[in-house]
Parts: structure tokens; C-alpha cells; sequence
């Protein structure tokens, strides 16, 4: 049962601050030195010195960017650039961005969700987490007690109940907007209302929660908990720890939006297209497509238009090429990933990383030690085979939420880079308080 409830956030007081895209950023982990350099430089009160604050020349320990993070987070309560809400509230929030000449708006509301351990309540994940982020992110929890940005989750809600209510309790309300260095435009209401809030609290107690983006902020707070727990502290059912601060966007949503994730391999000999056909030749059939970005546009046209997760773009950079590929006989999943299921071995990530790379690739270049980047836009694989920084591009179509939702019903986990859902979530409009 989803236990979703609202809270008293922090948020800036735009008295103190000006602009709130001033101070707002998006997840630390989109965030590079050159980036965080510049968000340091665009306000005094840049949410950065707090989520990812940086080392100082004459640190001591590497907890002290921990330590002052934590400085920030008290000087600023005190000073009133953070402000308390005065009642328990939900904050119904809007992203509205443009995505390959389409104008979008994903829906959604910032709540608290309790905290449930994976595969013993209805929360579920779908991706693979590391233990170097969830490391960091909990020395920055131990020391700011605050979940500083929002975990991504989805729920099932095909009549848009929740929604429907929420969006009804803010008619004539007028927002707080932030714009991201995308363009895309955020807007959050508070809702304080009981009516409204019990209603949306009850019409998502029989529903299954999927996180979309956020597993490292989840985990976190789990081990939060448990460290408290450790420690000795008394926590009864109702403190604060107990819970994260969530966005919950229901799965029929219009704005929803799950962009592709394409590949971009190194170390892999220089292939021709033909070399590529022969490699693959006994799983796959091919279509030429033709040569550079108009090859690039014609591959990602038959890929987007198939709709299906066992058709990849191939191209090759030594010759420019561009070749359509449909998996003709996936049979060998079943032995490469013999613990995962039928819908596992059919996500066309699973395919691309288990059936070309690991039994295709490597079987006709054994010595090859295959390295990846990941890029979303066509333009950017069309600019990496211009530059030949690569040895193959590959065109992988997005998973569907269909997917992710019959993947993490069964506690699997889809393989990494398997979603990328657009736009990300920005840190700074609220903050939970977990003490």
C-alpha cells in the first residue's frame, strides 16, 4: 500500500533570492566541474553549494565539503533564504519542455512516500544502482538531514485521479517558476487543502509505486534510516526519516516522455558495413540506408517507425555507413542471461549488450574490449561519426513504460542506460526535513 503523504517543506524565499532559475540546478549527477563552476558564480545561494558542493584548497578531509554543505544549509534557515511552509502541503509541479519540435507538459506533484525496503511493499525499481553514489549521498544526508532532491516515481492512474484533483485545487493560484539552462519551464504549486490532499492520498493507497530516476536517492534514504536506527535514535512510525520526497507522475500522463539512450562504441577494430553484416549475419537481416547523417535520419526513421525493441541502427565509421538491423533469432539470450526473464531478454538494451556485443562482437573479434558512450540526440551520434570518435554508432530504441513496468513488477533490474526520462527533475524547488 503507497503511503503518500504532504509535508512542511523548505523552500527559497524569492524575497531574499530574486529569480528562483537562479538558484535551482538540476541532479548532481548531470552536473560536470565546468557546469558546477558556473552555477557556483550565478548566485551566492546556488542550491549547488549544498547538493554538490565542491573542495576547497586548504580542506583537510574529504568530509569537509560535506561539513560545509551542511553550514550552508543552517546559515540560510537562519537568514530566512530558506523559508518553512506554514501548513502541510502537496506541491503540484509542471515541466513543460520541447522535445525534436514538439511542446510538451509532464504533469505531476511532490509529496513524501514512506520508505519501503525493495520486494517487501508495492516500491520498485528498474535500474541497477552503484555504491559510490549512494556512499556520497548519504555522508551529504547524514550532514544536512534534508532530502535535497526529489526521487522520480510513477504510478499507475489511467482516469488521472490524482492529478485531476490536484490540478482542480489550483485553479486561479498563481505558480513559482523556475527556467533550467535547457529552456525547459518549471512551475510548483503548494496545495494545503485536507479535502484535496486526503483524496489523492487515498486513491493512491492500492497502487504500485515504479521509480523512474532517483534509485540512488531511495537507497539513500533506506540506509539513512537504518544508520538512525544504529545509532540508537527512536523512531516511531511517524518521523520524519521514515519517508522521501518524491515526485509522483501517473503512467498515462501526456508528458511523460522516455527518450532513447544510443551507443557509441570504442575499441572495436574499424568496420565496414560489410565487415559489421558478417559479424551479425547469423541473427540479424539488414537494410541499407545509405551513408552519413542522411543514413543516420533514414535508420532512426525505420527504427522509430518499426515501434519494436529488436531493431537497432548500425553505423559503421570507417566507411560512413548506415544499415537497418532486425533480430532474426534471439535463442541465444536464453543461455547469455539465463536468470532473467523472456521480457528481460526482450528489451532491445538486453539485446544490444548481450546478443551483439558479448556473443556477436565477440565472437568474430575476440580481443576487442568494447567501451561506450551514450548519447540521446540523433544530431550528437551523427557529430561523433563525422569526427570518427568511434568505431560503430548504434540507433537503440527507448523502452516503453509498459516495459519498466512489467520488468520491476518482477524485481528485475533493466540493464544500465535502459530509460532516460526527459526532462530531469530540478533541485531546489523544496526540501524534506527529515528531522
Amino acid at each position: 500500500m503507497a503511503d503518500v503523504n504532504p509535508f512542511r517543506a523548505w523552500r527559497y524565499d524569492l524575497a531574499q533570492v530574486g529569480d528562483l532559475s537562479d538558484v535551482v540546478t538540476p541532479p548532481y549527477d548531470v552536473i560536470d566541474e565546468t557546469f558546477r563552476t558556473a552555477l557556483y558564480k550565478k548566485h551566492p545561494c546556488n542550491v549547488v553549494r549544498v547538493d554538490f558542493n565542491r573542495e576547497e584548497p586548504g580542506d583537510t578531509s574529504p568530509d569537509d565539503k560535506y561539513t560545509r554543505a551542511a553550514a550552508f544549509v543552517k546559515q540560510w534557515q537562519q537568514d530566512r533564504v530558506w523559508q518553512r511552509e506554514a501548513d502541510d502541503a502537496l506541491y503540484v509541479y509542471h515541466q513543460e519542455f520541447t522535445w525534436e519540435g514538439k511542446t510538451y507538459c509532464r504533469k505531476g506533484f511532490l509529496g513524501r512516500c514512506r520508505l519501503e525496503e525493495f520486494g517487501k511493499g508495492c516500491v520498485y525499481p528498474h535500474e541497477q544502482t552503484l555504491s559510490g553514489p549512494k556512499a556520497d549521498r548519504l555522508l551529504l544526508t547524514k550532514a544536512t538531514k534534508m532530502n535535497l532532491s526529489p526521487v522520480f516515481g510513477l504510478y499507475p492512474d489511467p482516469e488521472t485521479k490524482a492529478q485531476t484533483i490536484l490540478e482542480k485545487a489550483i485553479i486561479g493560484l498563481t505558480p513559482l517558476e523556475a527556467t533550467d539552462h535547457l529552456g525547459v519551464k518549471h512551475r510548483i504549486w503548494p496545495v494545503t487543502d485536507r479535502d484535496s490532499i486526503n483524496q489523492v492520498r487515498e486513491s493512491l493507497k492500492p497502487q504500485p509505486i515504479f521509480i523512474a530516476d532517483g534509485h540512488h536517492r531511495y537507497e539513500t534514504s533506506c540506509n539513512y534510516l537504518r544508520w538512525l536506527k544504529e545509532q540508537g535514535h527512536e523512531i516511531n512510525e511517524n518521523h520524519p526519516a521514515n519517508f522521501v520526497l518524491m515526485m509522483f507522475v501517473g503512467m498515462g500522463d501526456p508528458g511523460l516522455a522516455i527518450l532513447p539512450t544510443h551507443r557509441l562504441f570504442s575499441g572495436l577494430p574499424e568496420l565496414t558495413a560489410e565487415e559489421l553484416k558478417t559479424a551479425l549475419s547469423a541473427n540479424f537481416e539488414f537494410e541499407s540506408c545509405g551513408a552519413g547523417s542522411d543514413g543516420a535520419k533514414a535508420a532512426w526513421e525505420l527504427v522509430s517507425a518499426d515501434g519494436g525493441q529488436n531493431v537497432f541502427g548500425f553505423g559503421t565509421i570507417k566507411d560512413g555507413q548506415w544499415l537497418f538491423g532486425r533480430v532474426t533469432d534471439a535463442s541465444p539470450m536464453k543461455t547469455l542471461a539465463p536468470e532473467q526473464s523472456e521480457d528481460w531478454h526482450g528489451l532491445g538494451v538486453a539485446l544490444l549488450h548481450k546478443l551483439v556485443v558479448e556473443h556477436c562482437l565477440k565472437k568474430a573479434y575476440p580481443d576487442a574490449n568494447p567501451t561506450f558512450k551514450f548519447p540521446h540526440i540523433l544530431e550528437e551520434v551523427i557529430e561523433a561519426q563525422h569526427a570518427k570518435s568511434c568505431q560503430l554508432a548504434v540507433l537503440v530504441p527507448p523502452a516503453e513504460i509498459e516495459h519498466v513496468q512489467v520488468i520491476a513488477s518482477k524485481l528485475e533490474k533493466m540493464p544500465p542506460k535502459s530509460t532516460f526520462f526527459y526532462p530531469k527533475l530540478l533541485t531546489g524547488l523544496v526540501f524534506n526535513p527529515l528531522e
